[in-house]
């Protein structure tokens, strides 16, 4: 029943959560989308949807598995201005979720696989929804925050640095894998996945984050008095991490077709 997952709300102002924590890297998944979305931009983490016109509801998940560790996971959702229609989504689902349908639906909470919250203010979970915070204004850009934390079970949302209250709990009695997943029925609408954001496995996730930040080029690793297997781990993830240090927030609403993946 949707209230076993879905909590009283509390609202409350608060700062964006784990500022102190590590880039993370994930993007759009290419291949676990339907084919109404369009993913463009630097690792793909601008999503386009219905680019010509709608007739249902199309949805993508990300490649970031959130309940693999015990640990707490925050991005963002820029949405554009084109804010509007049947329903625009945001949430977490299991590989079972589906992300295409043709007719104009609530997707993302359809069913057991998936929890997701409206643009109409409603949460979603296993075909029912309550009420949650105010409808989004139409036409007019705006920011959703997610803050997962695997350990507790709990999905909260934040509206432009304001937290709406924990949305979701019990999400740690899920067997399957969980990942980030947004769904629109409106035409032409977008939305892009920025300051994603996770908290230190443990204290050597956090040691070999902190050597990651002081690494200049390979041959510093070379300097280190550490053992080969940490050489090699620093090696191979170098790379990842200045990526993940060196991403731009990507502004909404700016297709561009020669950077476009059908």
């Amino acid at each position: 029943m949707i209230e076993n997952h879905i909590k009283k709300v509390k609202r409350k102002d608060a700062t964006i959560p784990l500022r102190y924590g590590v880039e993370d890297n994930w993007h759009w998944d290419k291949d676990d989308k339907s084919n109404e979305v369009v993913l463009y931009g630097p690792d793909m983490r601008i999503a386009h949807f219905h680019p010509k016109w709608s007739n249902g509801t199309a949805a993508v998940r990300g490649t970031k598995v959130l309940n693999r560790c015990s640990a707490r996971f925050y991005w963002e959702i820029d949405i554009c201005e084109r804010i509007f229609g049947t329903s625009m989504m945001f949430g977490v689902a299991t590989k079972h979720s589906r992300l295409h349908a043709d007719s104009f639906l609530n997707i993302i909470g359809e069913d057991q696989h998936s929890f997701g919250l409206s643009h109409k203010g409603l949460l979603w979970h296993n075909g029912r929804w309550q009420s949650y915070t105010r409808p989004f204004r139409e036409n007019e850009s705006t920011t959703i925050g997610l803050l997962f934390d695997s350990k507790e079970g709990t999905l909260t949302y934040f509206k432009d640095g304001i937290s709406l209250g924990i949305a979701f709990t019990g999400l740690h009695l899920i067997g399957e894998e969980l990942y980030p997943i947004i769904s629109s029925t409106a035409a032409k609408t977008e939305m892009t996945v920025n300051n994603m954001r996770r908290e230190y496995y443990n204290l050597q996730d956090r040691c070999r984050h902190v050597i990651l930040k002081s690494l200049r080029s390979e041959s510093d690793v070379q300097e280190l008095n550490l053992p080969n297997a940490i050489q090699m781990y620093l090696r191979t993830n170098r790379e990842e991490h200045h990526k993940a240090r060196s991403q731009v927030k990507e502004p909404p609403c700016q297709l561009k077709a020669d950077s476009i993946l059908y």
